[in-house]
């Protein structure tokens, strides 16, 4: 009998206590990738943070141990030491041991908790080679530690005493390099960027992150004013239409809504917004009950001071977000998550409760501060007759499009494929590249738009100015996509879109302008993981009839070491791609079986948004900071 078709009641498996997890811990923490390693970090803060919102903690501190150990201290009430009725061990080993085990089901211990999916303490023992507890509780402290994937050592036991009025919780984790095989190294600003996340959310709390394996590597976070201070970082290089930042907050049937929102002149809304704690990526009915309670207020407000007449167009959402950054965090004792990565609020309560407590509170700001409604209203208004302008343009693109495809085949050399999910599209810069390109080029399948000149710099341009920029026009063509309310990520042509640049100054701004456009006009496409840059290589050697290419210095050097001494190969640097041969090109760049590729992502909006802002926008002092800062860095400078 075949053994693969074996199957009877011994193969049924019954995993037990904490094996589950590590025979499939992606199922727990997503995945075992440095994401998923920081993932043990938030759950044990998490549990920290969840005392502070009960109203019993105020300090939390991480530190990063020389070994890659993580240290988290709190002073919360202390976990409860006594024996568990249900599992007949110490309450401190049911947390640690056991599954979904805790103060967060509803028995009381917390109204509000925080945590991505709440699988706890239990799940970072299981993946730890060993995790260390101590409490500090009605004078005295308690220890235990587990040891190879979550067994106890011994059972939890009294190891002395302390003042009676300390209490807290310091749980120490070596996370298990068995399950976490691609890295177990800590990144600091990782936990950095999160933590001064969580100490603006939760306003009064001390965090301290503390990193020993460098010398004086200290971070404190708190924040007295939580979101608003968080709005004013998020606007700190943007010129602000207004110096207060409007706040509003509320509690309606135990639901707590705060927002804080401040608008500045820029073209583009920033808008986060997190419930316990939870970065709601995709939204929800919290943000959706802002969003529309905004949108009401203001053209109620433009209507009755007379600036939107009875025959004017509506403001619309897009309208009255404009140059918006906004922070809106919910506090739910029952939060329902849903959506594609369960980031997204799905209480359907949430959206009249997060309508009401916005309304009354940023219609009573409008009307006690008249000049700053005038200029909401103001920039709203010019938002809408720029929308009105775009649209008008997008039109004329629309009944353009069949007269002008044959001037946009005279630029584009498009692929013979109609199957997008095997179409490619390069994206170079200037007739030669693309004439290289075109001869190196697969057709069935790659597609070359080679552009003239440097596109638009959309981070200071609406839509309707970027529609008027003939390269812009040609790559919304091509992409078949559309753009702005027409925009259908479905209707893309390639999957992949590659910008194919030379490797000097002037390619790396092409690069940025580009990217600047796709992030701000065609963002879908990158969250779809559709765009690509290609890395052709800097320098060609030929040793007899070899020849070899490399993307560094250090990388051709390494070969020259491996060739004879008394060789001589003819080594040529590439200044361009209109330089290199076509065969060159197709061999190194473009052939799937040779090239190399970088796919852009976008890992956190917040700090792409600040990135293409400080680099593309108006405001010099930013770009000028960050050259002094990170000048020293820049090597073999191409002035």
């Amino acid at each position: 009998m075949d053994e693969n078709k074996h199957y009877d009641d011994s193969d049924i498996q019954v995993l037990e206590g904490l094996e589950a997890v590590r025979k499939r811990p992606g199922m727990y923490i997503g995945t075992t990738s440095e994401k998923g390693l920081h993932h043990l970090v938030w759950e044990i803060v998490d549990n920290a943070i969840d005392e502070a919102l009960a109203g019993y903690c105020d300090d939390i501190e991480v530190v990063v141990g020389k070994g890659n150990t993580i240290t988290v201290k709190d002073d919360g009430r202390g976990m409860p030491t006594g024996i568990n009725q249900k599992t007949g061990l110490s309450t401190v080993e049911t947390i640690f041991t056991v599954l979904h085990a805790g103060g967060k089901f509803g028995g009381g211990g917390y109204k509000v908790s925080g945590g991505l999916h709440g699988v706890g303490a239990s799940v970072v023992n299981a993946l730890s080679t060993w995790l260390e507890v101590t409490i500090y509780r009605e004078g005295k402290i308690f220890y235990q530690k587990f040891e190879n994937g979550g067994h106890p050592v011994e059972p939890l036991k009294e190891i002395g005493t302390c003042e009676e009025n300390r209490t807290g919780t310091t749980v120490t984790f070596k996370a298990d390099p068995e399950i976490f095989t691609e890295t177990t190294i800590y990144n600091y600003d990782t936990l950095a960027k999160r933590l001064q996340e969580l100490a603006f959310l939760n306003k009064g709390i001390r965090i301290v992150l503390i990193d020993e394996r460098e010398e004086d590597k200290k971070d404190e976070f708190l924040y007295h004013g939580g979101i608003i201070e968080y709005v004013k970082m998020l606007n700190k290089n943007k010129k602000v239409l207004h110096d207060e930042v409007i706040y509003v907050e509320g509690t309606e049937d135990g639901i707590e809504i705060e927002v804080a929102m401040q608008y500045n002149d820029s073209y583009n809304a920033n808008l986060y917004s997190f419930t316990n704690n939870i970065n709601t990526y995709e939204g929800g009915t919290h943000e959706d009950g802002v969003k529309r309670a905004l949108t009401r207020i203001i053209n109620n407000y433009a209507k009755n001071a007379k600036i939107l007449k009875d025959n004017d167009d509506a403001l619309t959402g897009e309208d009255v977000r404009e140059g918006l950054t906004m922070i809106i965090s919910c506090k739910h004792p029952d939060p329902q998550f849903e959506g594609q990565t369960k980031t997204k609020l799905g209480n359907s309560e949430v959206r009249k409760i997060a309508d009401d407590v916005f309304s009354e509170g940023f219609e009573r700001f409008l009307m006690e501060n008249p000049e700053e409604a005038k200029l909401i209203v103001d920039k709203s208004m010019t938002a809408l007759h720029a929308r009105l302008a775009a649209k008008k343009a997008r039109e004329i693109t629309r009944r353009k499009t069949v007269l002008d495809s044959i001037n946009t085949l005279g630029k584009l050399a498009d692929c013979t494929s109609k199957d997008a999910s095997i179409s490619e599209i390069f994206i170079v810069e200037g007739d030669s590249a693309g004439g290289n390109a075109k001869l190196a080029r697969i057709p069935q399948t790659q597609a070359i738009l080679p552009l003239r000149g440097k596109i638009l710099n959309v981070e200071k341009a609406r839509l309707d100015r970027a529609l008027s920029n003939e390269e812009i026009r040609t790559m919304i063509t091509a992409f078949g996509t559309g753009i702005g309310d027409d925009f259908d990520v479905s209707k893309l042509r390639y999957h992949k879109i590659i910008i194919m640049t030379d490797a000097d100054v002037d390619g790396s701004h092409i690069q940025i302008l580009l990217l600047t456009l796709f992030y701000r006009f065609f963002r879908p496409i990158i969250e779809g993981g559709y765009v690509y840059v290609a890395q052709p290589p800097l320098f060609r050697i030929t040793y007899g009839k070899t020849n070899k290419y490399f993307q560094t210095e250090e990388e051709l050097e390494s070969y020259r070491t491996t060739l004879p001494s008394n060789a001589k190969p003819i080594v040529q640097r590439f200044k361009g791609l209109g330089e290199m041969e076509a065969e060159d090109l197709r061999d190194t760049t473009m052939h799937i079986s040779n090239r190399i590729l970088r796919r852009v992502t976008v890992e956190d909006a917040m700090e792409a948004d600040k990135i293409i802002s400080d680099f593309m926008g108006d405001d010099v002092l930013p770009r000028k900071q960050y050259i002094e800062e990170h000048g020293h860095e820049a090597e073999d400078l191409d002035i």
